[in-house]
């Protein structure tokens, strides 16, 4: 007897030794979690993640070894924002000055100076240590601002800076992840309750999802000694773990539950999920992964780091539905279907064909043509926003104005320009040319002073690195990052740090700051996305050809997920790129889309669409095998898969619009356009657009190949083999045939009178009460690839319908 998949052997050991299962889960996820808190993250650098002139200038600074400290500004307002009183500052100034040296944390104090406007004053703080851990410090330095404007009526006071900036906005981002934490697993509960209509049954694809979570983002942490880790990794590997652990527990916990209905015992129905759902799970998994390592071609660190964390969870996902799943069904049993909501309960065991699905299909399947026309024309409808698409790093500017911090730091830009958006000049040349240099950049800074383009509250301050070889001066300019005032005047400054440069030998220059590195990116990704995006279509394509062998098949394929992410960029550009859904999305429009997220995006939606597209146009192929009509196969295939497609897109639909709830943009824009394709993917392109597709193809579907069941789902009887010779597949070669059991095996124990509610169909036949069977009493047998089991042993072999052979090498044998 020919070897079972690993899968199978996998699943079968775990169900037989669930305690030894279970147990080295817990091992792995303890040891995952343990490792990552041991190594510490070793986050993405400046130097690491620049590109182009903005990059070079990092690795310039990087070469100077400057000193590192973490400054402080105390801002001194007056309270109601008008002209502040000379006097009445300069005291509280001097209280701040006073009190801050007395702490530990504090290094220096600078003298106060007031703004051009009259409006502030500035207390210029510098902490001691480095800058990495200064938000664990800065506290002290907060309880003082604080007193002092509590013992100065009529004063605010302020503070932003390296500390106090990055405690405040973590402090705000840890509540909102809270509060998405707290809303996203009653949710999944909710929907899974729904699906399954058991607690237990409900429970147990959540619990397993956060494991998951851990045990990745422990991994992840260790792989960032290896590729630097952006600080967004953890947010993405919860939300595409939640979304896949889920995702994968779903299938595999629905196919077993059937099989266990339908009178397997505990082994043998794990068994049959692992060979079928668990198949799907590792094709899903592996499709996810390799198109997730397609950002890697992007050359650049974040999305390097981005797509090691993805590639982990989805890793680890599939890992836990081998192994630790099938344990927990086994030991669960028939408790898994415990405890029951009676209401959900009777929902879950209705009897009969569902009336929705069909209705829904009937325009595609009556009116290919003209559904296919309107469908398509709907989406393209929706990509078209997508034309107008304009790219942007996320800014101070995209934070929610309601953030303490973020007020604060407005009124320090607004009284202080230089202190907010900052042009950082780098230049690198032999220590024998410092003078040169620094005289050079007196003279640029002069030029600026000029300009109403940069800002001229302050003197900027040149920098010289300890071996004399490396300057810095930071130019201010009063426009946001994202406004085409700071575009300007960066472009106006690279163009006369050159000039400025020309006469210093050997000199090495270049501008960077958070607007050079935005716009850098920006052009980058424009640069590296056709690599992407190239490479993700030829990886689907390959997929398809590979498991359906139809180009066909593998072009549709491409073309509906190009559909879905056109769509989805259309609803993310028409949302964030205009101001008539911030009041909903609570967020502040500056008038384009985070530069990185379409081609996240894109990769993204890819891995996950090819989940649903598998198993949809799998379970029609096998109802086309099975000699019935193009139409028919589509109808069968699509109500089959309905209710578990249906159930996983509303759970990742439901995980990702959370994300739309936070308050930095970059994952409002993640979440909204995830939820937006999957959404479209699940509704549109499954009920009308795949299904009006496939019917008007009819047999041209498996071009260049034919199906194996004869006839290419034209309709006619399919022949049968010859009694002395029968028709042998081979499952390594054509996976889809089934692996039986004996006529003993499969008719042994009595069916159940509730356990099925389908009458069994096959090949356009319906097969009824027969030889003691129960009306109604079988809804769908086990099937794979065109098989399927049902009727008496030794009925005669009809039309559509193959004989079975206890000879085949692949008779199944539980």
């Amino acid at each position: 007897m020919r070897k079972k998949p690993a899968t199978v052997r996998i699943a079968r050991w775990s169900a037989t030794h669930p305690w030894s299962a279970i147990g080295l889960w817990v091992v792995f996820v303890a040891a995952c979690l343990f490792l990552g808190g041991a190594a510490g993250t070793n986050a993405i650098s400046d130097e690491e993640s620049g590109v182009r002139e903005s990059g070079r200038a990092g690795k310039i600074v990087h070469s100077g070894d400057f000193p590192e400290k973490a400054e402080e500004n105390v801002l001194i307002t007056a309270e109601d924002g008008g002209k502040l009183d000379p006097a009445v500052g300069q005291e509280a100034a001097a209280d701040v000055v006073e009190r801050m040296k007395a702490l530990d944390e504090v290094e220096s104090v600078g003298d106060p100076f007031p703004s051009p406007d009259g409006k502030a004053l500035l207390v210029p703080v510098t902490m001691k240590g480095d800058t990495e851990n200064a938000d664990q410090r800065v506290q002290p330095l907060l309880d003082v601002s604080a007193s002092v404007q509590e013992d100065h009526e009529g004063l605010r006071v302020d503070e932003v800076g390296t500390g106090s900036t990055a405690k405040g906005l973590s402090e705000t981002l840890g509540e909102d992840f809270k509060k998405a934490e707290l809303i996203s697993l009653p949710l999944t509960l909710l929907i899974l309750l729904v699906v399954f209509g058991a607690i237990i049954a409900a429970g147990v694809p959540v619990v397993l999802a956060l494991s998951c979570v851990g045990a990745a983002i422990g991994l992840s942490t260790v792989a960032s000694h290896v590729l630097p880790e952006t600080s967004a990794v953890s947010n993405v590997i919860l939300l595409m773990g939640m979304a896949v652990g889920v995702d994968y527990s779903l299938f595999y916990l629905k196919r077993e539950r059937e099989e266990r209905r339908a009178g397997k015992n505990h082994v043998d129905a794990i068994e049959i999920a692992a060979e079928t759902s668990g198949h799907t799970v590792v094709v899903s998994g592996t499709t996810v992964i390799v198109a997730m390592a397609g950002l890697y071609l992007a050359n650049e660190a974040t999305f390097a780091s981005l797509a090691t964390g993805s590639i982990i969870v989805v890793a680890v996902a599939v890992l836990a539905s081998l192994t630790v799943l099938p344990a927990l069904l086994a030991k669960l049993g028939r408790w898994v279907d415990k405890p029951r909501v009676p209401f959900l309960w009777r929902l879950t065991m209705r009897s009969g064909e569902s009336r929705v699905w069909p209705a829904l299909l009937r325009p595609a399947l009556s009116k290919p043509g003209i559904t296919l026309v309107v469908s398509v024309g709907a989406l393209l409808l929706l990509a078209v926003p997508a034309l107008d698409m304009k790219l942007k790093q996320p800014g101070s500017d995209d934070l929610s104005r309601d953030i303490p911090v973020v007020q604060a730091m407005d009124r320090l830009t607004e009284s202080f320009p230089s202190k907010g958006t900052v042009h950082q000049v780098a230049v690198r040349a032999p220590a024998g040319q410092a003078d040169e240099v620094k005289s050079a950049l007196r003279g640029l800074l002069e030029r600026t002073a000029e300009d109403d383009l940069f800002a001229h509250d302050s003197t900027p301050t040149i920098k010289e690195s300890a071996d004399h070889r490396v300057h810095t001066v930071d130019v201010g300019t009063p426009y946001q990052p994202k406004s085409d005032g700071a575009r300007e005047s960066l472009d106006l400054l690279r163009d006369w740090v050159p000039q400025a440069m020309a006469d210093v030998p050997d000199a090495e220059s270049a501008v960077g700051g958070k607007v050079a590195q935005g716009v850098d990116f920006t052009g980058h990704l424009e640069e590296r996305m056709p690599w992407v995006v190239g490479f993700v279509l030829l990886l689907t394509l390959v997929t398809m050809m590979m498991i359906f062998r139809s180009l066909a098949v593998a072009f549709s394929a491409i073309l509906l997920n190009l559909l879905s992410a056109a769509a989805s960029f259309g609803v993310l550009v028409a949302v964030f790129q205009n101001t008539w859904a911030e009041g909903i999305l609570d967020f502040h429009s500056s008038g384009a889309v985070v530069s990185w997220l379409p081609l996240f995006l894109f990769v993204v939606l890819f891995g996950l669409s090819m989940d649903y597209h598998v198993f949809v146009v799998s379970r029609i192929r096998e109802a086309a095998l099975e000699g019935v009509t193009t139409k028919v196969a589509v109808r069968e295939g699509i109500t089959r898969s309905a209710g578990v497609v249906t159930s996983a897109a509303i759970v990742m639909v439901g995980v990702f619009a959370i994300f739309g709830t936070l308050s930095m943009v970059e994952f409002k824009q993640l979440g909204v356009g995830l939820a937006a394709a999957i959404l479209l993917d699940a509704v549109i392109i499954r009920i009308y657009v795949l299904p009006a597709l496939m019917t008007a193809l009819g047999k041209w579907n498996w071009w260049p190949g034919k199906l194996s069941g004869g006839n290419g789902g034209t309709g006619g009887p399919v022949p049968v083999p010859d009694q002395a010779e029968p028709t042998r597949h081979d499952p390594e070669e054509q996976p889809q045939y089934a692996r039986f059991a004996s006529p003993q095996q499969q008719y042994g124990q009595p069916y159940q009178q509730d356990a099925q509610q389908q009458p069994y169909q096959q090949g356009g036949y319906q097969q009824y009460q027969q030889d003691g069977y129960q009306q109604g009493g079988y809804q769908e047998p086990y099937q794979q690839g065109g098989y399927q089991h049902g009727g008496h042993p030794q009925q005669e072999t009809r039309p559509g319908q193959h004989r079975r052979d206890t000879s085949r090498p692949d008779y199944y044998q539980p």
